[in-house]
This record gives structure tokens, sequence and C-alpha cells, in this order.
């Protein structure tokens, strides 16, 4: 028996059986000092749980080699991540660095190594290079959680079950908007439109079309627009982008984002509009979520914003607070895929659809109409404007 099926085997017996100890893993973490560096906390989390053994480090950058074995705790440190996986064997990787201009590489050693995955969002650059991933992984049957972690956001699940609930009736519309800082627009699309893609997808399902239009100082967006963003995630265009989707039962999802010299992070968020009132669930790793039960949408002197309770359902065996305990409850997730057999909360598939949404909307630009998706033609819009 070889060692993937050993450990599939095995984890699927531990699975099965309540009282059985946990099997132990062993975790590798991939990052790039200097070069999209370890991501948002994924080269720390696996010191979280006691099962899990963080057995390397690999980073091509002499200190940040050495400042990554110390704070992952790591007992070896690599210069080359391929030949970390050679050698160690892992079976967990996290994949740390933002950008994107090595990611199919990572991902691909890491899949052929028989480990697991903890991806930093983005996905991918682009559909081709989505689509690549998605069947890197489908061939080396491994699993791979995307690291948006509010899928799995106390804050989030709340909502979703009050939704379910009916609590502000029937939902009507959901609008969402960038973090609008100096990224606004392109980049802000693209680094932190694809939460908000993410989030739009886990309450509505899969989008049927966009309809959108992206424009740069007022002008419609040209090739001499098309940029590459501060750091390497795939090309960028405009600097105000409007994009309205379509879900099942006439619900439509907007994102926006423009540039502008007023701005508050609490923006970054997202309003569903129900027939009984509204909902505001913040993008944030301590965020808290808002109700307003009014069909006016409006507070008035009997409704006011009140906070929702996230106490109910809480994880009570998971003590951190943050970034930390956002990580944790992905890692968590991603365990249990694995286990169980099924894809994690944040999938490869999930992945992909995030980029499918981003790259659907400069497509809507670029033909000046509504797109239907998926999308057939897999090229970035903005190499054919």
């Amino acid at each position: 028996m070889d060692r993937r099926s050993f450990l599939k085997t095995a984890l699927a017996g531990a699975a099965a059986t309540a009282s059985a100890a946990r099997p132990r893993y062993r975790a590798a973490v991939i990052g790039h000092t200097g070069h999209g560096n370890y991501g948002h906390g994924l080269d720390t989390v696996w010191k979280s749980f006691d099962f899990i053994d963080v057995v390397a480090v690999a980073d091509p950058n002499d200190q940040g080699r050495a400042e990554g074995l110390k704070r992952t705790g790591a007992k070896r440190a690599y210069r080359d991540y391929r030949e970390m996986l050679r050698k160690e064997q892992p079976d967990l990787v996290s994949i740390g660095p933002r950008w994107l201009d090595q990611r199919v590489e990572m991902v691909t050693a890491a899949a052929e190594a028989g480990a697991h995955i903890y991806l930093e969002k983005a996905f991918a650059r682009d559909l081709m290079d989505a689509d690549r991933l998605v069947e890197v992984v489908e061939r080396n049957g491994v699993k791979v959680q995307v690291a948006h972690q509010m899928v799995r956001h106390a804050a989030a699940l709340r909502v979703r079950e009050m939704l379910a609930a009916g609590e502000i009736g029937t939902i009507q519309e959901f609008r969402a908007r960038g973090k609008e800082d100096r990224r606004a627009g392109g980049e802000d699309l693209m680094v932190l439109g694809s939460h908000t893609c993410t989030i739009m997808r886990m309450f509505l399902g899969d989008p049927k079309w966009v309809f959108a239009h992206v424009t740069h100082g007022g002008q419609e967006i040209a090739s001499h627009h098309v940029k590459t963003a501060s750091e390497p995630v795939g090309p960028i265009a405009g600097n105000q982008i409007a994009a309205m989707f379509a879900f099942d039962n006439g619900v439509h999802g907007y994102f926006g984002s423009k540039a502008n010299d007023q701005t508050d992070r609490k923006r970054f968020g997202m309003y569903f509009y129900g027939t009984r009132g509204v909902i505001y669930l913040p993008n944030g790793y301590d965020s808290q979520p808002l109700i307003l039960r009014t069909p006016a949408w409006l507070p008035d002197e009997q409704h006011r914003w009140e906070k929702i309770d996230l106490t109910v359902g809480r994880d009570t065996d998971l003590s951190a607070t943050g970034l930390k305990l956002a990580n944790m409850r992905m890692v968590e997730d991603l365990l249990q895929a694995i286990e169980q057999d099924r894809q994690p909360a944040c999938s490869v598939y999930d992945g992909r659809w995030s980029i499918e949404m981003i790259v659907s909307i400069y497509e809507s630009q670029r033909t000046g109409a509504r797109v239907e998706l998926p999308l057939k033609d897999r090229r970035h819009p903005l190499s054919r404007l």
C-alpha cells in the first residue's frame, strides 16, 4: 500500500470511530520573503494543533528562511520548496505567498507530492491558471482550502442561519463594496473583491450572468489602462467598478469599488436586503454583524440597528481570536474534509469561481453586454481590449 492510500485509510478509520485518537499530520510551509511572503498567518496556524508536527519551511531568502524557521517552529529549513517536498513528504502544506506568479508551480509541486494544501488568496492570476490548478488537484486527489476565511467565520455562519430562518424575509438583493483604499477599482476587485465574490456565492449560489461597467477617471477603459497591480496578481484596469450578478429566484448581487478621498474600512462589507429588514456583514476577522428589523430599510424611533449574537453555535474548542481563530477554523475544516473525503468549505472550485466572477466583469465591459457564466473563452479579457 502506498503512502497516500495508507493515509486515506487511516484517516477514514479515525473518522469512523469517535473514540479513536486523531491521526498525526506532518505539515510544511512554503513562503518567499520579499516575493509575496507567507500570507496572512498561513505559516503559523499549524502550531495551534497539538497533533500536527511542523517538519519544515522553505524560503529562498536567507534571512526570511531563518526567521520563518523560528516563527513556525519547524525542525528544518530549505531554500528550495521542491527539495523540501521531496525529502519531507508532508501530509499538509501551506502555500503562503500572496504573489501569483509562482502559484501554479507551487500548487503543482505540493499536489504531486500528495500533500493537502492551505492556500493563500487570491486563487489564480486568470482563468487559464485557475483551470490548471483545478486539473492538477483533481489528478492528484488532494484537498485544497483557499484562505477566504470568512466562509468559516462565526459571523457569516450565523448570518446564513438567520437568512435561512427568514429573519429578514425573502432576500431582495445583496450589495457589497471593496475596501476602496489606494487600490480602489481593479486591484481592490482582485485582492479584496475575491473575498466578496466568495461570500456572495456562499449565500446565493452560482451566478448566472453579469453586467458590469469599468472606467478610469470616468473614461471607458482601453488597452492603455491595463496595468500590473502593486503586487503581481494578474492584470487589472480601472479605478471605478460597478457590477451586477444575477442569481436564482431573481436575486441580484452588486459589487462596487471607486477611487475617492473619503473612505472607511467598515464599508468593506456586505448588505442583505430582505422584505422584512436588512443585515450588514462586515468583512473582517473580528467583525460584528448587525440587523435592522424593518421593511423600510431605515432606522427610526422604533427600529434600530442591533448587534447579532455570535455566541449561538460558537466553537467551544477553539479559544483563539481574530486572524488566528479564522485560520484555525479553516484548517479544522480542511482536516475534516480530508478525513470525511469531502470538499473543504472553500475548495479549488470555489477559488476558481471567485476568479470567474472577477474576470467576467472585465468581459462584460469589453463586450458592452451581459455575459453568461461560466465564461466559454478562458483568456483574460484585458488581453483582448
